[in-house]
């Protein structure tokens, strides 16, 4: 799939359903990782082929590294989707992508796409460590590459990003912008608004950027598809199915959904027409989907890879962890939850294990595990703590965090790196502590940014975590 000509080439069931050369940008998308291209291109792609409407094209960029860039780029932003369920694995060319910027290379160029008048939308999947947020909340106004970016350098951070491209509309005739927040966070669109706020009030353009903000949008989304790694044997098996070779291709389950709060600043893609749920409040879908799905997610990345699993799918296969994962949403985290209208909480969970043990999609515990001290927070920690309100001992939700925490000691002892945002800081809270449970959990817990000053007082959850680690390490 050396450019958009090749598409002629293709089989009509490989190939895009809107015709590549007749979209334009009007999407902005920061953080153009394979989830991304695995989701909301493939729900843009749908909703322009379902209603018609060719203006909704994306421009994605790539916060960190230009490999995406370089991989879409010959190919015209042209790549495929590989799906993998039960059945045979299908494969499809995604054409929404038009256009591809690396941030820390054409950081202007990134703040002049979001300010184009074309653009109506900016969506983001930066995970939770790109946002740049304060332990106790709000933005970390004392993190250096914010302090830089409000100092004027190009923007490099996504907050800076946003300011700066909202700053600029107001010069352009641009009309009011809305911003999509698609990472696992809890009201991921407030969250996200405050940081931009947060980041404004410090600015030079702190009047000029309250104006925009007053009219800006920030709904809430919840956004769910299981996206494994990449490999070169995937690479192999979409090549043998298109009869071309895609180095960008990405893998994903059959299983997809998008439930986003209905507040736009003004125009949108259809996404509804594609299967998106438009509703007026998110945080039910969100709360079900982050305690459950992607607090167990986590717990058998843990769990699993103490006990030598590669991927989640041969997690799941053991008997007890499987057990496990079912009485962690049953018995601990459905208690917590309002059900979403329409979602059978019980039912779901089921259909959790279900997509987890898809064999298909080789889910890596490693890939899972990582950034697990931004993770957990919003994973785990708000069952923990209803619990312990409630006070019922969260003893498989503290299972899980000790899984954790033998998981990050083990990689200090070993010297393997450990994929984690704030692994110099939990390497350092290590260093000085001893070798028994209690002083390795002491040790963690102590980590403010994690837990919070209320967690590390709770003799209940310490003691729980204690009894954990003890059992882990034996």
């Amino acid at each position: 799939m050396s450019a958009r000509l090749s598409l002629g080439s293709l089989p009509a069931v490989h190939r895009p359903e809107v015709d590549p050369g007749k979209v334009s940008v009007g999407i902005v998308h920061l953080g153009l990782g394979a989830f991304h291209r695995a989701h909301q291109a493939v729900f843009t792609e749908q909703a322009a082929a379902m209603s018609g409407a060719t203006g909704w094209g994306i421009c994605g960029v790539s916060q960190r590294s230009a490999a995406v860039r370089e991989q879409l780029a010959p190919q015209d932003g042209l790549y495929s989707v590989l799906t993998r369920g039960p059945g045979d694995p299908s494969v499809r060319v995604i054409g929404s992508i038009r256009e591809v910027l690396t941030a820390p290379e054409d950081p202007d160029v990134v703040v002049a796409r979001i300010a184009d008048p074309a653009v109506a939308v900016v969506t983001l999947t930066v995970t939770e460590k790109g946002y740049r947020a304060a332990a106790q909340g709000g933005l970390d106004l004392t993190d250096p590459e914010i302090q830089a970016d409000l100092a004027g350098r190009p923007p490099r951070t996504v907050v800076g990003q946003l300011a700066a491209g909202l700053a600029r509309r107001t010069g352009n005739g641009a009309g009011p912008l809305t911003i999509v927040s698609c990472d696992n966070l809890v009201a991921n669109g407030p969250f996200l608004r405050r940081l931009v706020e947060d980041y404004a009030a410090a600015s030079p353009d702190a009047k000029l950027l309250a104006e925009q903000l007053e009219s800006a949008r920030f709904p809430a989304s919840m956004v769910d598809r299981i996206v494994p790694a990449t490999t070169d044997a995937d690479r192999d098996e979409a090549a043998a199915l298109l009869g071309v070779r895609d180095e960008a291709v990405v893998v994903a389950e059959p299983f997809l959904q998008w439930v986003i709060e209905d507040d736009f600043a003004g125009p949108r893609p259809e996404w509804d027409k594609a299967g998106a749920i438009l509703t007026r409040d998110v945080a039910p879908w969100e709360q079900a989907k982050l305690r459950m799905l992607n607090a167990t997610h986590s717990m058998l990345a843990y769990l699993g890879a103490l006990r030598g699993y590669v991927t989640i799918a041969e997690a799941v296969r053991d008997e007890q962890l499987a057990g496990l994962a079912a009485e962690l949403m049953s018995a601990e985290v459905i208690p917590t939850l309002t059900p979403p209208d329409g979602l059978d909480l019980t039912a779901y969970g089921e259909s959790v294990l279900e997509r987890f043990a898809n064999p298909a999609l080789k889910h890596r515990t490693a890939q899972v595990a990582m950034d697990g001290s931004v993770k957990l927070p919003v994973r785990l920690l708000g069952t923990i703590r209803d619990r312990l309100a409630d006070s019922t001992e969260p003893r498989v939700a503290s299972l899980a965090v000790a899984a954790w925490m033998v998981y990050v000691a083990e990689a200090t002892t070993s010297g393997t790196p450990l994929d984690d945002p704030q692994a110099a800081r939990l390497q350092a809270a290590l260093g000085g502590a001893g070798t028994t449970p209690a002083a390795l959990v002491d040790a963690l817990l102590g980590v403010e940014s994690v837990f919070g000053a209320d967690l590390p007082a709770n003799a209940v959850f310490r003691s729980l975590l204690v009894e954990h680690v003890g059992q882990l390490t034996r």
